[in-house]
């Protein structure tokens, strides 16, 4: 019953916005223009979003195809997962695509790009032309990073040769997109000069009574 229960979210996308939550049917509509594949859009009350694709290919590839930008938001999107907890993740974490450039091709393997995209966050998982391994020159897989601590532009393995010694080979790290960060609240999803905490309080408005005398009415 419960696998039952797992298989109809198989090919269901789960994502919610860094910044202000949008309306629903804003959400809907643009779902539904920019990823045809879409067959039904569910939202809860705590800013989730379930995005339902007609096949699994078709939700891998939006995944795969982000970050996605709507009106200037990000939406985070994960493939959803059972047991998945719906809570937003702490603010300093929020799940990037990056390439690893450089990368020996025995590493190549579920296993191997592990290793590796562990040196920058928790690996979630590769895309599909990174699985296939068609394309040789940068893995891409997703990651939950960190981005309050120091972003690695290389990381250094030690690749084991045949004589039983090893070398060691840099793999180049780029980030795909990283959300913009406040300095000052240090949430995710707007910068400084759109912090709501620093914005200027409006002064009182001054009015005049009935009886002629003037007072000051809060905003």
């Amino acid at each position: 019953m419960i696998r039952n229960g797992a298989q109809r979210w198989a090919t269901t996308a789960v994502g919610y916005f860094l910044g202000k939550r949008p309306y629903f049917h804003h959400v809907n509509e643009f779902a539904r223009s920019v990823w045809p594949m879409v067959r039904e859009v569910k939202a809860t009350a705590n800013g989730f979003f379930f995005f339902e694709f007609k096949t699994m290919a078709a939700m891998e590839e939006v995944i795969e195809g982000g970050p996605w930008l709507f009106h200037g938001q990000a939406i985070v999107l994960q493939k959803w997962e059972p047991g998945m907890v719906l809570r937003k993740l702490q603010h300093t974490q929020v799940p990037v695509w990056i390439k690893l450039r450089h990368l020996p091709v025995e590493l190549w393997t579920t296993e191997g790009l592990s290793i590796v995209a562990s040196g920058v966050g928790k690996p979630l998982y590769p895309d599909a032309i990174t699985r296939a391994c068609t394309r040789l020159d940068f893995a891409r897989v997703c990651v939950m990073l960190d981005i309050s601590a120091k972003l690695l532009k290389h990381i250094v393995i030690m690749v084991p040769k045949e004589d039983g010694s090893e070398v060691a080979c840099k793999v180049d790290v780029e980030y795909e997109w990283l959300p913009p960060k406040c300095t000052t609240c240090h949430s995710l999803g707007h910068a400084l000069k759109d912090c709501p905490t620093t914005k200027p309080r409006q002064p009182p408005v001054s009015v005049c009574s009935e009886t002629g005398g003037t007072g000051a009415e809060s905003p």
